[in-house]
């Protein structure tokens, strides 16, 4: 995720939504990272929901971003990763109830 960010073309709307696909992404890691240290049942389902979430705003940046043509491939494959594990929290989700 990262090396597409650092080599997308430099224009402000680029740039803007880069910078959201480093927090969001980032907030996915290191939100999966307490889910599995939580306290409790609803502590953890609260977690994987916020997991859910941030990966919903990473697919979004994602599409945002205007990719050079040699990217666009790397584009859709970060989309459709964004897009399964959107369905691996809700079905964790799911499981968990």
């Amino acid at each position: 995720m990262r090396e597409y960010v650092k080599s997308l073309p430099k224009t402000l709307a680029n740039i803007e939504d880069a910078k959201q696909i480093v927090k969001s992404s980032g907030s996915v890691g290191s939100n999966y990272i307490e889910a599995e240290e939580a306290l409790s049942k609803k502590d953890f389902v609260m977690k994987i929901k916020i997991c859910r979430k941030e990966a919903k705003e990473s697919r979004y940046w994602l599409e945002l971003t205007e990719p050079k043509e040699e990217q666009i491939k790397e584009q859709g494959a970060l989309i459709k990763e964004a897009t399964k594990l959107i369905k691996i929290f809700g079905s964790i989700i799911e499981k968990s109830k």
